[in-house]
């Protein structure tokens, strides 16, 4: 009998997830249940991959420029990401924009869903701190991004994820700093790091063998605490709107893909649907961020040099699904209040929603905190920023879900495109976890 691929697994513990919250709902105390002892195991799931992003970054990325040999391959590799990166994020948000004006899903919200939707969120924590957050970005320096990828503790900034833009400098300029040694005096450092390397994507495999059952549990717990019904319907055509245009994203994707790349953009899709699954069930490019690599280098074919920078950068970076949602929800949260964008304004939401995507974590909700920063760019007034994200805050988290697997899909691209570009896009050569179990088996 075939060995039912990775993709069908977790996307049998994602149906099953959901028809199980579902029961749950319909059980008095089903939604405490899930919380207390089905939930945790997701938690695990992802507290685990989260555990080996950083050294992976660490390792992965040493490894690719250490094997470089020549120093001038990685400026070429590091122009084109960026380039490529900022093109996809405008094309988003341009197609976000097209499709709220068209599609107007703010016109259709009544007085009754708006004032419910105020007073069942606008107080909440949740959205209050999205609120404090924003402000405090945007109260930073105009040059305080740069001031924060430099870290003054290289193992305090290892100790937190959201600090992966610190860690990436880092990890970058020790690689540098090794290849300017000569590959003679940097081979002790360089075989430890390759042996990390391969430890790591060794840990990726065995943890995801636990990623069916943990995508059911992630997706259980969403479900039984899923907000009222009522409020997702009211939302349905905002969210539809949101929900075409990452479709549309995708779709554009896999035109790049098959014109540049030469690849089956359905060959693409299925060996990377394990990644983008996981990133529909985390909501978190960085959790997911171990998974993309194994896939993109094992499966699709890109040589480490190329996805080792491209990746890292890319889940921090580069959120095409995120900015191309705040386009839509700051539309339509001005159409639902009556606030007049002009044809500048929209400009600015490109320019602002961009900036933005940069300096965002790669962490659940860190899409609401990047809509306020774009929202005060183009002078929506500031009491009501909390009834303008309680607009949205009932479907925020699956269209959460949703836009990381569109962030993550233009990571994988990206590295898939600039491999191709410098000549680095192989034959792929997946690996299992017990590849070498008979070495160590009596």
């Amino acid at each position: 009998m075939k060995k039912l691929a990775l993709h069908w697994k977790i996307l049998i513990g994602m149906i099953v997830g959901i028809l199980f919250g579902l029961g749950m709902i319909a059980v008095n105390g089903g939604a405490t249940f899930v919380a207390n002892w089905i939930n945790p195991f997701g938690t695990i799931f992802v507290n685990l991959l989260k555990l080996i992003a950083i050294p992976l970054i660490l390792a992965s990325l040493v490894k690719g420029i250490s094997d470089l040999k020549d120093i001038s391959k990685f400026k070429n590799i590091g122009l084109r990401t960026i380039s490529i990166y900022i093109a996809t994020t405008v094309i988003a948000i341009t197609i976000g924009l097209l499709l709220v004006n068209v599609m107007k899903p703010g016109d259709g919200i009544s007085e009754e869903t708006i004032n419910k939707l105020t007073e069942t969120y606008s107080n909440s924590g949740a959205v209050q701190s999205k609120i404090a957050e924003a402000s405090r970005q945007k109260g930073a320096g105009p040059l305080q991004f740069l001031v924060d990828i430099i870290p003054d503790n290289a193992l305090k900034a290892m100790g937190d994820n959201a600090n992966m833009l610190q860690v990436i400098f880092f990890t970058i300029f020790l690689g540098i700093s090794m290849l300017l040694i000569g590959e003679k005096r940097a081979k002790p450092l360089k075989d430890f790091f390759d042996s990390l390397n391969e430890v790591i994507l060794k840990m990726v495999d065995i943890i995801m063998l636990s990623a069916p059952f943990a995508v059911f549990a992630l997706l259980a717990n969403v479900v039984v605490s899923s907000d009222d019904p009522d409020l997702l319907f009211a939302l349905l055509k905002y969210a539809g709107t949101v929900l075409l245009g990452l479709f549309f994203m995708i779709c554009f994707y896999m035109i790049l893909i098959s014109v540049f790349a030469k690849k089956n953009p359905f060959w693409f899709l299925k060996q990377f649907s394990p990644a983008q699954l996981l990133a529909f069930s985390t909501s978190s490019s960085a959790a997911t961020l171990p998974v993309t690599m194994e896939r993109v280098e094992e499966h699709i074919g890109v040589d480490k040099e190329v996805s080792s920078f491209v990746l890292p950068v890319g889940a921090t970076i580069n959120m095409d699904g995120t900015s191309l949602y705040q386009a839509v929800a700051t539309v339509f949260i001005a159409q639902a209040l009556s606030f007049e964008l002009t044809f500048s304004d929209q400009l600015m939401i490109i320019l602002t929603a961009l900036l933005a995507s940069i300096g965002s974590a790669a962490v659940p909700g860190a899409g609401m905190v990047m809509l306020v920063i774009v929202l005060e760019s183009v002078g929506f007034p500031a009491d009501k920023l909390a009834i303008g994200l309680a607009l949205i805050f009932a479907v925020d988290r699956p269209l959460d879900m949703c836009r990381t697997v569109v962030n993550v899909t233009g990571d994988a691209t990206v590295a898939t495109l600039v491999a191709k570009s410098v000549g680095k896009l192989g034959v792929p050569k997946p690996k299992n976890w017990d590849d070498n179990l008979r070495e160590v088996s009596k």
